[in-house]
């Protein structure tokens, strides 16, 4: 009798042990039994949007339930990533984040409402981005050369819209700045929508923006592509040069793009969104829609991404404290 009760005793408290793991499996394989919140932190129009809605359709189809983005913009971003971070970590909210929210605000901010590395569970690199210099027709200079001369002539006259403080158009401009000696007034602005808005109206004379905003702008004729911020160029726009070579050999900014979960979501519904979000991108339907875009896709295990963070935060938090900008 007293053996009987201890097999008993040990199987029951063995049971309870893998409960929890059991429970997880179970849950991340109902996983999405609803309508699952995708936050874009900038509004509609953008590249973060634009990347955001072709990976959230895809997830749709695949997993048979709505992947619904959720614009909540503000702050260079900082308010739709400090909402996901205090989300639920149940897999219903994720979000698009980017080279700014996740790698160079730690540094820009000086109070920040989330841990870019601690609040968040990686899920996927989604994309690199291009940046590229955009001029207004007004702008006389063809190249950068032409315009580092028109700004020299003309300190503290030429302003620049961003999508954001912190954002890497922001960035990719301060870096100029510093490298060229030149004086040019940033206008910030909630996303590259209303940013783009602006300049096609010549209420400021240029931009760094990512490439997939500005490129239909380029094709049209309504805005003057004078480089790309990528050390080579870039494989959809061959015919516009780099920076680099024109004059700035050490000059390099890449955008990129990637998907992130509240931290504590359940691993297995994070493996489970890495795998479908890995496939989407490898798929030549994807591949293309991105290259029209300007992007070019990356996927991978979230370990990339943890990995690419950690150099990039070091990166940025350099090139941030180089050129002096802060924000309270």
């Amino acid at each position: 009798m007293t053996f009987t009760r201890t097999l008993l005793s040990a199987v029951a408290a063995a049971t309870l042990l893998l409960a929890p793991a059991a429970v997880t499996q179970a849950f991340a394989q109902a996983y999405p039994n609803k309508p699952v919140k995708v936050v874009v932190p900038f509004p509609a129009g953008g590249t973060t949007d634009i990347l955001a809605r072709l990976v959230s359709q895809k997830l749709t189809e695949r997993l048979g339930q709505q992947f619904i983005v959720d614009n909540r913009a503000g702050a260079g971003g900082n308010i739709g990533t400090e909402y996901t971070a205090k989300s639920d970590a149940d897999g219903y909210t994720i979000m698009m984040g980017t080279i700014g929210t996740h790698s160079i605000n730690i540094s820009l901010y000086s109070k920040l409402g989330y841990d870019p590395v601690k609040d968040f569970a990686p899920l996927s690199l989604i994309a690199m981005v291009a940046n590229v210099l955009v001029v207004h027709p007004s702008v006389p200079a063809k190249n950068v050369q032409e315009f580092i001369a028109l700004a020299k002539s003309q300190p503290g006259k030429l302003n620049f819209g961003t999508p954001g403080n912190g954002t890497s158009g922001h960035l990719s401009a301060e870096l100029f700045k510093t490298m060229t000696g030149t004086d040019l007034v940033h206008v910030p602005y909630r996303g590259s929508g209303p940013m783009l808005t602006d300049l096609l109206g010549g209420n400021v004379q240029f931009t760094f923006d990512n490439l997939p905003s500005a490129l239909p702008h380029i094709r049209s004729g309504a805005l003057r592509a004078l480089g790309v911020t990528t050390p080579q160029r870039w494989p959809s726009t061959p015919d516009i040069p780099t920076v680099a070579e024109q004059g700035l050999p050490d000059y390099s900014a890449t955008a990129w793009f990637a998907m992130y979960a509240p931290a504590k979501t359940p691993a297995a519904i994070v493996t489970k969104l890495n795998q479908e979000i890995d496939a989407i991108l490898k798929s030549p339907e994807m591949k293309a829609q991105f290259d029209q875009q300007g992007a070019q896709p990356v996927g991978g295990k979230p370990q990339v991404l943890a990995d690419l963070m950690k150099t990039e935060i070091e990166k940025w938090a350099k090139a941030v404290k180089a050129s002096g900008a802060k924000i309270d």
